[in-house]
């Protein structure tokens, strides 16, 4: 009887593959489409690259107070921090971030570092496309993940961006 019952169950599982082997196959349309993201579809939790973010007036607004790493379980952020001078002001607090590293070969995409911190200074964008055969290329400097100035910023905060630049 259990012979029976095996044969039956192997003969619906090739029966279920030979009907959907010659359906026509569905894919998204990613590499094609249209637009910066080229077709890809994301969904509001998606936890893509991470973006360091800027306030209203252009500057960071990473304070440096390592709770990011501190947070992050696979140990992939290393900060460095600066205190700022009256001369440049990097952030609105008394010290910034002189180096921010996060290395993408140990990154999980857990979401721990943003929620850990206060400032609101780090989030995951939208970018998707982290793939190299380059581990070197994987760590990602502060440059990489500055967002770029908005040019609706006041012109005062312009100037001093344009100095430090």
């Amino acid at each position: 009887m259990s012979i029976i019952r095996n044969v039956a169950a192997i003969a619906k599982g090739m029966s279920i593959t030979l009907g959907e082997a010659f359906q026509p196959t569905q894919v998204e349309n990613y590499p094609d489409g249209k637009g910066p993201m080229r077709g890809a579809q994301f969904e509001q939790r998606f936890r893509g690259k991470h973006q360091l973010q800027r306030d209203e007036n252009g500057l960071e607004k990473c304070v440096a107070c390592f709770l990011c790493a501190a947070a992050c379980p696979s140990n992939c952020i290393y900060i460095e921090a600066a205190d700022n001078t009256s001369e440049t002001r990097i952030s609105s607090a008394d010290r910034y971030a002189k180096t921010y590293n996060i290395d993408y070969n140990r990154c999980i995409f857990c979401g721990y570092c943003v929620e850990a911190c206060p400032t609101d200074a780090i989030t995951h964008g939208h970018g998707f496309e982290l793939a190299s055969l380059n581990a070197t290329t994987m760590v990602m400097r502060k440059e990489d993940l500055l967002v770029p100035v908005s040019t609706g910023l006041p012109g005062s905060a312009k100037e001093e961006l344009e100095v430090l630049a």
